[in-house]
């Protein structure tokens, strides 16, 4: 397993509290306490998240190399396809036209054959698990959805003005939240069962009831909205690229891990992403990654 990489403040902090806590079995599985869960307070943001419940050591390079080159071929294809979006449409913001397009961009799902055989993938690396590697992809589930890229951006904002770090943490909020929409939209459309579903051996802690058809998976929630903020964190700050694409691959590696996913689920929900990422950088002002800093 690795330790979470290129972290700067506030992450030196988060891992630093990894280490300790791994040292003294103190890693928790939940949250946030139960008294705050109920305390009526203001929920915690994405740094407070994360420094109660900091990352244990997550999936190594070797293991998430496949997904993550999945994953950037498919940025290049969502980047030939916005610009034809981009040439009919301009960078005028359309959210609503957009979202129909973007969806009909998503392929098809696989055929029946096609999910049997992926499905037989996932049960054989299910075969393999381990404690270490349920407890990342745990934190992973947990956290990959909003949380790392929250605390991504935060990083960056602590450097730049506060006018444009409210400007780039609204940008990524919108991102974040059309990921979700459209995702869920789809997998409501096409119903694809998860992996657990289809063998509920593979999550018995799922209690899926016998002839039960969800939850869907296709297209991945977790995978859109990695795409989406990896796109749009690397246009601000190209000189973290690598960071991200590597978080995004643990994010995607552990919904395999875990049987929350097939990989179709997951190139699919990146594509969409990649695609929104594309489209908010579009409308902000900031699509050439060189000028974001600058505008």
């Amino acid at each position: 397993m690795n330790a979470p990489r290129g972290i700067t403040w506030p992450y030196a902090v988060i891992a630093l509290l990894a280490v300790a806590a791994a040292a003294i079995g103190l890693l928790r599985p939940q949250l946030i306490p139960a008294a705050a869960a109920t305390s009526g307070k203001k929920k915690p943001g994405a740094t407070a998240l994360l420094k109660q419940n900091p990352p244990p050591a997550l999936f190594t390079d070797a293991e998430i190399a496949t997904i993550g080159k999945q994953a950037v071929d498919q940025g290049k294809k969502a980047d030939a396809l916005f610009a034809q979006w981009k040439a009919a449409h301009g960078t005028t913001r359309d959210d609503k036209a957009f979202a129909g397009w973007a969806a009909q961009q998503v392929p098809a799902p696989p055929t029946a054959k096609q999910r049997t055989a992926e499905l037989h993938q996932v049960q054989t690396l299910a075969k393999i698990r381990s404690a270490a590697g349920r407890k990342a992809a745990s934190w992973l589930e947990l956290h990959g959805k909003k949380d790392i890229w929250k605390l991504y951006l935060h990083d960056q904002r602590e450097l730049i003005p506060a006018t444009q770090g409210t400007a780039e943490k609204a940008e990524l909020k919108a991102a974040l939240k059309m990921a979700k929409t459209i995702s869920d939209q789809l997998a409501a459309k096409d119903k694809q069962p998860a992996p657990f579903v289809l063998d509920p051996a593979l999550r018995p802690d799922k209690h899926i009831k016998p002839g039960a058809k969800g939850p869907y998976s296709y297209p991945s929630r977790h995978a859109a909205r990695s795409a989406a903020a990896v796109t749009l964190l690397s246009a601000l700050s190209p000189h973290r690229t690598e960071d991200y694409e590597w978080m995004r691959a643990e994010v995607l590696y552990s919904r395999l891990y875990m049987a929350g996913h097939l990989p179709s689920d997951l190139t699919a929900g990146t594509l969409l992403g990649d695609l929104i990422g594309d489209y908010e950088l579009a409308v902000s002002g900031c699509r050439a990654a060189q000028t974001c800093r600058d505008r």
